[in-house]
């Protein structure tokens, strides 16, 4: 649900306008708001599930997530809507971090490999499924109400996950407890969540309201925030002597955790903005409907949810390597698409880019889970929330990022080529496949390290 919320309701827009009578600033607010608070509260929210118990951070969050869903099905103004939102992805950025911990808690060594599979299909398939379950439920619903069904179909789901949620999750271990030390493990460190909150938010701000914020003076909010993020780590190694801090920053000195966190980064980078250029270009670009453009990018994520589910059982015959293939496969399967698109075909894009997308989502599905299980082997349990908060944090970094410069590319190449659509998407999806190549850059240079390494007989730690 949580993730699925991210994508389902571009679809939905022209709905909620012409419903709402929402500004442009109004839309920008529905689609960013959310995101800016899902990246918001990861890290503190996985620092709370570590320290008070995971299980209860979950329901919490579930519960959270079903409620202001039901509130933004039920809005009655533009307002309402977005402070509906807000509080929706408060919620999730509530639930994320505790999937993981629980997996890092539940799992020990190659048993991980499994549920991060399984979890790795979820993030491929509801990342990708959005436009075509928005189009769908808002076909079933009509044109004026059916926007208000991608909001509240999430209620009885959320509802079932509540009750499965408190029945079958376990409690926080008594070790976790113990290792953090039973007094300072519950400390919550609120000058970090500060620090770390305000400089997350003025990188993400400018990233996200790049529609509504013309002025080039907003880009200076980016380096305002790298500073205050750069405060917040130098906090976080004075607090760290004195009880468990937010974050540990010492994580970054496992490679595994650097360098993967670091190939998410990059990759949601240009992943998630794969979706935005071809979602625009089908609907605004060809005249398709939703429901015809949510099924074109439907090979991406069935190939995703198939090599996630191999990848989680395979990542640790071949460890990084593995991530390498994925990347480079996903670049294939672009440079397919690229290729199609060469000669500004009229008819039958869907037809044309269903294999390549295949392709490309197979390639998807051996990045996100064997990365995310590499990225984590080495964390401890007890900072498995936060790192798992800290990582995906940056994969909403990247995700930003990545859309607004290749949003930026897009509709820059759409002005100076006179309207051509197929032109202005080929130069935005090179541009992701730019991005994509400095991913598979870590990646080979994390494998080249750590096989250096196994000669020269070091440690695997750094």
């Amino acid at each position: 649900m949580t993730l699925l919320d991210v994508s389902i309701v571009n679809v939905a827009v022209p709905s909620i306008d012409r419903a709402l009578g929402a500004t442009p600033s109004d839309l920008q607010w529905v689609l960013s708001g959310y995101a800016l608070t899902f990246g918001l509260v990861l890290v503190p929210a996985g620092r709370f599930g570590d320290a008070r118990g995971r299980r209860t951070a979950f329901v919490v969050g579930i519960a959270l997530f079903t409620l202001t869903s039901a509130l933004a099905g039920l809005s009655r103004s533009p307002g309402w809507l977005v402070a509906a939102r807000l509080l929706q992805g408060v919620a999730a950025g509530i639930v994320n971090p505790q999937v993981t911990g629980l997996i890092q808690q539940l799992f020990r060594g190659p048993e991980r490999g499994r549920p991060f599979g399984l979890l790795g299909a979820t993030i491929g398939v509801s990342t990708a499924v959005g436009p075509l379950l928005g189009g769908l439920l808002i076909q079933a619903g009509g044109e004026q109400d059916g926007w208000r069904w991608v909001f509240f179909v999430n209620v009885p789901v959320g509802i079932v996950a509540i009750v499965l949620g408190w029945r079958l999750l376990p409690t926080q271990p008594a070790e976790a407890a113990e290792t953090a030390g039973a007094a300072q493990g519950r400390r919550l460190d609120p000058v970090g969540v500060l620090l770390l909150g305000v400089g997350v938010v003025l990188v993400l701000l400018p990233l996200v309201q790049r529609e509504q914020w013309h002025s080039p003076w907003a880009w200076l909010l980016v380096p305002a925030g790298l500073a205050v993020l750069a405060a917040f780590g130098l906090w976080e190694r004075r607090y760290a002597r004195r009880g468990p801090p937010l974050f540990d920053l010492r994580l970054f000195g496992f490679r595994s955790y650097a360098l993967g966190s670091l190939i998410a980064l990059l990759y949601f980078g240009g992943f998630t903005a794969i979706f935005f250029v071809l979602t625009l270009y089908l609907q605004n670009g060809l005249g398709y409907r939703p429901l015809v453009a949510g099924l074109a990018i439907t090979p991406f994520a069935l190939g995703s949810a198939a090599a996630s589910a191999i990848g989680g059982r395979i990542v640790d015959r071949y460890g990084r390597p593995l991530v390498a293939t994925g990347l480079l496969v996903v670049l294939l399967g672009l440079g397919a698409v690229v290729f199609v698109l060469r000669d500004d075909p009229r008819t039958s894009v869907p037809l044309l880019t269903a294999v390549p997308l295949l392709v490309a989502g197979l390639g998807s599905g051996l990045v996100i889970t064997p990365n995310q299980t590499l990225t984590l082997a080495q964390v401890p349990v007890p900072q498995a929330g936060s790192a798992a908060g800290m990582l995906q944090t940056g994969q909403r970094i990247g995700s930003a990022a990545g859309i607004a410069a290749v949003g930026s590319v897009l509709f820059s190449a759409l002005s100076d080529s006179d309207g051509n659509w197929a032109a202005a998407v080929r130069h935005a999806l090179l541009l992701a496949m730019g991005i994509i190549s400095l991913g598979l850059v870590a990646a080979l240079f994390d494998h080249r390290h750590a096989r250096a390494g196994r000669k020269a007989g070091r440690p695997a730690r750094r």
